[in-house]
């Protein structure tokens, strides 16, 4: 099954300083029957103005993974960490037991444009951590890229972003025609969000067309054939989840 979620039907909290779309229940926004997708809870795509951004807050038991789709975010935690993430950058982290941090715009003129998203650990307890990781935006096309992932082996060849679930999130970049294959396990679920541009995605007897901003939640498909639909890019965000 593909069931479809139009970018258009996404709540939508305006702060001024903040623009943000739900995926997911989350802050004023209450669905009892879009709380999650397996263990994932929390997708926000985020626009946040110049020289704004996130105080210091307190986050636990959750997986918090951000990326930075335009423009640059900068962290810092009660951990003691502090970075700065553009495209082509991850930020991972486990909130654990219990942690503060903030995610400010530090520039003074651009706005930043970011992915939120958060899941739930495999255990619960774990000790608090952070950390990031790039990858290069030029290895996307026409390829699944991992970013963040639970998975041993993933981890041990580099570039991953190491989560505390059996998961991993793929980039990738289409040109129009072009297409990519994913094999979706036994069991196991796939969400699929479409950055820029738009695509096909075909699991079976089932079809989809996705837009920007437009998104899939994909059960019960072994295979899935994703083809880039529009001139110039067709950048797709796949999430591979139990």
């Amino acid at each position: 099954m593909i069931a479809m979620y139009p970018a258009d039907q996404r709540y939508h909290a305006s702060h001024g300083w903040l623009e943000s779309y739900f995926s997911f229940s989350f802050a004023d926004y209450y669905d009892p029957n879009n709380m999650q997708f397996g263990p994932m809870r929390v997708l926000n795509d985020d626009y946040i103005a110049a020289s704004e951004g996130f105080g210091m807050h307190p986050h636990r038991e959750m997986e918090i993974v951000t990326l930075v789709l335009s423009g640059r975010l900068e962290h810092q935690d009660s951990m003691g960490n502090r970075a700065n993430t553009t495209w082509g950058g991850i930020q991972r982290m486990s909130a654990g037991t219990g942690v503060f941090h903030s995610e400010m715009n530090p520039s003074e003129e651009e706005p930043v444009e970011l992915l939120q998203m958060w899941f739930m650990p495999a255990s619960g307890g774990l000790e608090p951590s952070y950390e990031t990781s790039s990858f290069d935006p030029q290895s996307l096309s026409g390829q699944l890229v991992p970013i963040v992932s639970g998975n041993a082996q993933l981890q041990q060849a580099g570039k991953v972003a190491v989560i505390h679930q059996d998961m991993t999130m793929y980039l990738t970049e289409l040109a129009e025609g072009q297409s990519v294959q994913f094999h979706q396990g036994a069991g196991r679920r796939v969400f699929l969000f479409v950055l820029e541009g738009s695509v096909n995605v075909k699991g079976g007897p089932d079809t989809a067309s996705l837009g920007r901003r437009d998104s899939a939640r994909i059960e019960g498909q072994a295979e899935l054939t994703i083809a880039g639909q529009t001139k110039g890019s067709n950048r797709v965000l796949i999430i591979d989840l139990p």
